[in-house]
C-alpha cells in the first residue's frame, strides 16, 4: 500500500460535529494522512457548534458544500432538547433523500460474548413512523390528553430499499437477506413493506436466499443465535432499534459505523451520539468513525485502502494495550490514533 496517492483527490465535506466529534474526526484526519489520503477535506459545521457560531443547526454553507461534493463524513451531532429544533441527521437525510442506511457489525475485539459476528442491517431511512406526523388531541383542560402519530410506508419506497438490500447482498457476496416487519399486527403499514420486499426478492431467487422475521422474534434470535442472519432489511423504526442491538453484539456503538446513501449524495457517520459527558477527556473511541470512513472509501471505489484500514484497526484492537475505555482498555483517543498510525506505517513497509 503506497503512502501517497497519485490520483486526483476526491472532494469530501467534513463535519467535525459536537461533543467528542472534533476529537475523533482529528484521529481520522491524521490516520488518513498516513494512509495516503484520497480525499480532499472541505470542513463545514453542523449541530450545536454551528448554532452557536452561525445561528443555525445546519448552515446553508454546509448544505451547499454537500450539494457540491455529493459526499460527507460527519462526527456526531447534537440537537437541543425542546424549542422546536428538528434532528440535524433527519434534516440531512431528507435534504438529500438518503433513503438507505447501511449499518454493518463485525467482531473485531476477540474474547467477547459473541465471536465471528458479521452482519449488515439495511434500514429504510425516510418513511415509517419517523416521518414525524404527530399531533395531540385535547380533552377538557388537558391539551395533551391524546398523542397520535402516523406512519407512512409507500410501495415505491419499500421497493427501492428492498432492491438496494438485495443488490448489496449480491455485490458483497452475502448469502441471505432477512426481511424484518410486524405485519402480524401492523398489517397495512408493515404488511405493504413485507409484500413488496418479497416480490423484489423473487427477482434474486437464483442468487440470494431470503426469508422474513417478525421484529420481536428477530430481536430474540439475534441474542440467541445471531449467526443465522447475514443481511437484514427493515423499516425505519425497527431498523434503528435492531442496529443498536446488533452493535451490542460486537462491543457497542463505539464499533458501529453507518452509511446514508441516496441518488445524489452519501453521508457517512459514526452511529453513536456526541457524548458531551466525556468530551475533551480523551476517552472517546474513534473506531466507529474510522470504519465509516472505510465504508466511504469503498463507496468511491477505494476497496484496497478500505481493506488496509480495517486490517490495521483489527491489529491494534487485537490486544488490550490498544483499546479505549469502552472496550475495557486505558488508551486515550489520541493515543489510539498514534497506535493506528504506527501500525499503518509498519504495514506499508
Amino acid at each position: 500500500m503506497p503512502n501517497s496517492s497519485t490520483q486526483q483527490q476526491i472532494p469530501v465535506t467534513l463535519i467535525p460535529g459536537d461533543g467528542i466529534g472534533p476529537e475523533i474526526v482529528d484521529v481520522v484526519v491524521r490516520v488518513f494522512d498516513t494512509l495516503g489520503n484520497p480525499f480532499a477535506w472541505e470542513t463545514q459545521q453542523a449541530g450545536v457548534n454551528a448554532l452557536e457560531k452561525h445561528g443555525d443547526l445546519l448552515p446553508q454553507a454546509t448544505l451547499d458544500s454537500i450539494s457540491r461534493t455529493g459526499l460527507a463524513l460527519k462526527g456526531p451531532l447534537s440537537t437541543p432538547v425542546g424549542g422546536g429544533f428538528r434532528s440535524v441527521n433527519v434534516r440531512l437525510r431528507e435534504a438529500y433523500q438518503l433513503y438507505a442506511n447501511v449499518r454493518p457489525a463485525r467482531t473485531i475485539v476477540p474474547g467477547g460474548r459473541y465471536e465471528k459476528i458479521d452482519l449488515v442491517l439495511i434500514r429504510e431511512n425516510l418513511e415509517g413512523l419517523y416521518v414525524g406526523h404527530e399531533h395531540y388531541v385535547p380533552i377538557g383542560d388537558d391539551a395533551h390528553a391524546v398523542a397520535m402519530a402516523t406512519g407512512i410506508n409507500t410501495r415505491a419506497g419499500s421497493r427501492r430499499i428492498s432492491k438496494f438490500a438485495f443488490d448489496y447482498a449480491v455485490r458483497n457476496n452475502r448469502r441471505k437477506v432477512t426481511i424484518v416487519h410486524k405485519a402480524n399486527v401492523l398489517k397495512a403499514l408493515t404488511g405493504l413493506f413485507l409484500e413488496t420486499a418479497k416480490q423484489v426478492g423473487l427477482n434474486y431467487a437464483d442468487q440470494i436466499e431470503f426469508n422474513d422475521r417478525i421484529v420481536d422474534a428477530c430481536a430474540m434470535q439475534l441474542v440467541l443465535n445471531p449467526w443465522q442472519f447475514d443481511v437484514i432489511v427493515s423499516t425505519n423504526l425497527f431498523g434503528d432499534i435492531l442496529s443498536d442491538q446488533i452493535a451490542g453484539l460486537v462491543g457497542g456503538l463505539g464499533m458501529a459505523p453507518g452509511a446514508n446513501i441516496g441518488e445524489r449524495a452519501a453521508i457517512f457517520e459514526a452511529v453513536h451520539g456526541s457524548a458531551p459527558d466525556i468530551a475533551g477527556k480523551g476517552m472517546a473511541n474513534p473506531t466507529a468513525l474510522l470504519l465509516a470512513a472505510a465504508l466511504m472509501l469503498e463507496h468511491k471505489g477505494q476497496k484496497e485502502k478500505a481493506t488496509f484500514l480495517r486490517d490495521a484497526i483489527d491489529s491494534v484492537l487485537s490486544t488490550a494495550s490498544g483499546r479505549t475505555a469502552d472496550l475495557g482498555g486505558t488508551v486515550s483517543t489520541s493515543k489510539y490514533g498514534d497506535l493506528l498510525i504506527e501500525r499503518i506505517r509498519d504495514m506499508q513497509k
